[in-house]
Parts: structure tokens; C-alpha cells; sequence
């Protein structure tokens, strides 16, 4: 069974991973810093307000003051991550006495936000030009509409628009996890990571994709520090609005064109400029942050014979069902199918662990049903899990098998020797054999011809 591998890492990871040269330059922008605020755990937003107006260290036995004697463990995950962010500069003094620090350039940039507001370095269109821009309902349709068609290419559908293409450096970003290809005349496949990935919530997937693209420009010579700053800023931006790409660089335009297959903005051409559209994708960015996004209306309804009602229009919720279950049949608003025992073993062959099923059907149950408990039947998870589990009865391991042995003692040293690798998979000390992994198999040789000698 293939394990897991997959990990929607928080963005802030990455953000704390950078060195700190880059932080200070991303706290620069009072944009980011309060992006970055958004993105705190509760009690962490709480200190950095507490600590905005202080001048000075502050003792960590005053923060301790603050905190009642249930919520210690939370208290050290705030510290913690405030720490990672260089948010926090913390500071032991010659009697062994810990005090913390805020960062001055967040700290400064921070006041000055919160006293005077943002100014964003680019002004929506002015409302003396006349351009049709779409309205608010046809842009959350274009956004939902790019994000299926980048998804249904994922999955390499019949379904999937032919007239889509999806930009060279957006397939390198699959091409890195999502999607395997052999050789150019066979068409991409979706890895185990890619099965999973489809069942991720979307801001999940959203800030899994852009964590790698962010990786895949970085490797191309794009600063890091300026690419995280422009997305997170451009989640300030007004939805619906169209500001003028001439106040971009031209980084930042290839940029957009890339985000244009996500669904984040859309570009427009006018007379004589040309205009780019952020969509809620792009606006509600530094609010998934947080991973704390609003449920999303439902569409499936699980019945204890295994069978499932989604009413949905969707094509790319059709092929995620298909994923795990036997489509039976399809009307224009509505998809007919059932979990059987061959649908959710190829599933689970393909990398999708029991449980993230589960999840997907919990996370986008009907309305009807999401208010019941449990919102999927017991009968459906528990079998879900068992035939799980039966395809968890048996690991194949690549192995040698080694018998004949001259004497006991080459015997037992060669056991010694694939123990000590971590190799050893089984022994039987009388008939002296043994079993090892494969992957240690050019050790044992060089071993066992030593011994001969």
C-alpha cells in the first residue's frame, strides 16, 4: 500500500524559512506585515499587539503573567512562532534572565499601517474611463471556471477544455510532484501525490501551488524575498477592480500571466492599456493564511448503500468522484455513483489514503445533510477503513534470501552486519538462513566476500 506523501505545508513555513536579510525586506512593505498578523495564531496576535507600542525588551516572566495556567502549551507555540518569523528577537543577559524583543521594522511599519492605513503603489482604473469590466458574479465564474480547467488538466482528462493552455512554467510546477511522464510521446500521470492533492481543500491546494511555483522562480533566478511580497500585496487589492499593468515590472507581468491559469486575475485589454482584474482567488490569498477559510457550499449526499447523489454541474467534480467511485450515470445538474470495493481499492492503489476520502465526502457534504451527525454514514467510513486495511495485510519488500554458511560464526556476523544496516528481515538461527533487504544487498557482498577471504 502506498503511503502518504503529500504535506500541505503552512506558507508560513516557507516564509520563516527565509534568511533573515529577506525577512527584514519583506517587513519592509506594511502590506506584508499585516499579512503576516493575519496569519498568527490568536495568542501570537494577541502579544504582537500587546508588545506594538512598547519600546524596549520586555521580560519573558511578565509575557508568563499573561498567560492562565491551561494555556502554557499555547503560549510556547505563539513564542515559538513569533521567534521563526523574526517578529520576536529573544535574548538571554548575563543573569540568566530571557527578555523579548520586536522587530523594529515590522514593529514601525506596523504602527504606521494601523494609525495611517496602507497605500497601495498602483490606483484602480479611474471611474472617468470607459471600459466594461465584468461584474462581480461573471468574475467569481471566471475564477471557479480557470481553477476546474487548471485542475481537469491536472487530471489529464477527455473532459478538460482542449482550447486551455496551461503556461510552460505552471506544468514544470506538476512536472515536480503532481504529474510523472516518462518520455515525451506518453501523456503525463498523475503521481500518488497528485491523487491527493486533488482532494485537498481548495486554499490548500491554492498555497500548495504557490509554494512551488515560489520554488520554481527562485530556482530561475526570481528573488524570493519580492515574489512572496507582490502576491501577498496583490491580496489587497480591490476585487473587481482593474488597475493598469504599466504600473507593474516586467517580473511581475509574467507573474500575473502564470496566476492568469489559476483563476487569480484576469487580464483585460483596452484601446490603449492593458488592465489586470484580481478575482476573490487573489483577494482572499493572505486570508487563507490563517487556514481557517469558511465553509464552502456542499454538493455530495451519502446514503448507507454506499451510493452517492452529487448535485453539481461541475465536470471537475465529476472526475474527482471518479477517483474513488463507479459513476453510474449523469444528468445535467446531478451525478449518480457508488463506492464498491473495486473503485476505492484502485483509489487506494493510487496513493489516496482512506481517511482523506472520508474527508472530501465530511468537507463537501449537501447542506441537507452536513448539519446531521455523523454527515457521512458510519457503515460507509468504517468499510472504507477495512478495505483499507485489507490491502495493508501484506508489504511486498524487495529481499535476498542467503543460506549454506560455512560455519556459525560467518553465520552470526553476517547477521551482526545486516542488523547493524537496518537490513535484517528475518533469521533462523538452526537452518542458519537469513533474509535482508535489497537495498543493502552490494554491502553483504563486499561482507560475505571478505569473510571467504
Amino acid at each position: 500500500m502506498p503511503q502518504v506523501k503529500i504535506v500541505a505545508r503552512n506558507f508560513m513555513d516557507m516564509v520563516a524559512s527565509l534568511p533573515a536579510f529577506k525577512l527584514d525586506k519583506l517587513y519592509e512593505n506594511s502590506f506584508i506585515c499585516e499579512a503576516i498578523l493575519r496569519s498568527l495564531p490568536p495568542l501570537a496576535k494577541k502579544y504582537v499587539l500587546q508588545m506594538l507600542y512598547i519600546e524596549g525588551p520586555v521580560s519573558a516572566k511578565w509575557w508568563e503573567e499573561w498567560v492562565l495556567p491551561d494555556g502554557v502549551s499555547k503560549h510556547k507555540v505563539a513564542v515559538d512562532r513569533l521567534i521563526q518569523l523574526r517578529i520576536l528577537t529573544e535574548t538571554i543577559e548575563r543573569k540568566k534572565e530571557t527578555t523579548y524583543l520586536l522587530n523594529p521594522t515590522f514593529q514601525s511599519n506596523l504602527q504606521k499601517h494601523i494609525v495611517h492605513g496602507g497605500v497601495l503603489p498602483r490606483e484602480p482604473m479611474a471611474s472617468n474611463i470607459t471600459v466594461r469590466l465584468p461584474t462581480l458574479e461573471d468574475l467569481d465564474a471566471y475564477a471557479v471556471q480557470q481553477w476546474e480547467y487548471f485542475l481537469l488538466h491536472l487530471i489529464n482528462s477527455t473532459e478538460a477544455e482542449k482550447s486551455t493552455n496551461i503556461s510552460s512554467s505552471m506544468m514544470r510546477i506538476f512536472q515536480r510532484g503532481l504529474l510523472n511522464q516518462k518520455d515525451d510521446k506518453e501523456p503525463a500521470k498523475l503521481t500518488e501525490s497528485g491523487f491527493q492533492f486533488l482532494l485537498m481543500d481548495t486554499n490548500a491546494q491554492l498555497w500548495y501551488i504557490i509554494r512551488e511555483y515560489i520554488t520554481n522562480c527562485e530556482e530561475h533566478g526570481v528573488d524570493t524575498a519580492d515574489l512572496i511580497s507582490f502576491l501577498l500585496e496583490l491580496s489587497f487589492h480591490v476585487t473587481g477592480k482593474a488597475y493598469n499593468l504599466n504600473t507593474l515590472s516586467d517580473i511581475q507581468r509574467n507573474i500575473l500571466k502564470d496566476l492568469t491559469d489559476l483563476g487569480l486575475v484576469k487580464l483585460q485589454q483596452g484601446r490603449k492599456e492593458s488592465w489586470f482584474i484580481p478575482t476573490k482567488l487573489a483577494t482572499n490569498l493572505s486570508i487563507s493564511l490563517a487556514d481557517t477559510s469558511s465553509r464552502k457550499q456542499g454538493f455530495v449526499v451519502v446514503e448507507t448503500n454506499f451510493r452517492m447523489y452529487a448535485y453539481s454541474t461541475s465536470k471537475l467534480h465529476c472526475e474527482i468522484l471518479r477517483l474513488f467511485s463507479r459513476i453510474e450515470y449523469q444528468l445535467p445538474n446531478l451525478i449518480v455513483c457508488a463506492i464498491t470495493k473495486e473503485s476505492l481499492s484502485k483509489a487506494l492503489l493510487n496513493g489516496i489514503a482512506a481517511d482523506q476520502i472520508i474527508s472530501f465526502l465530511q468537507q463537501n457534504a449537501h447542506p441537507r445533510v452536513a448539519e446531521r451527525t455523523p454527515s457521512v454514514p458510519e457503515n460507509v467510513t468504517d468499510q472504507i477503513r477495512l478495505w483499507e486495511s485489507d490491502l495493508n495485510r501484506l508489504e511486498m519488500t524487495p529481499a535476498h534470501f542467503y543460506d549454506e554458511f560455512p560455519s556459525r560464526d560467518v553465520f552470526e556476523a553476517t547477521c551482526d552486519f545486516a542488523r547493524e544496516y537496518g537490513g535484517l528481515l528475518w533469521e533462523n538461527s538452526k537452518k542458519m538462513r537469513l533474509v535482508v533487504k535489497a537495498e543493502i544487498f552490494p554491502h553483504m557482498k563486499e561482507f560475505l566476500r571478505k569473510q571467504k577471504q
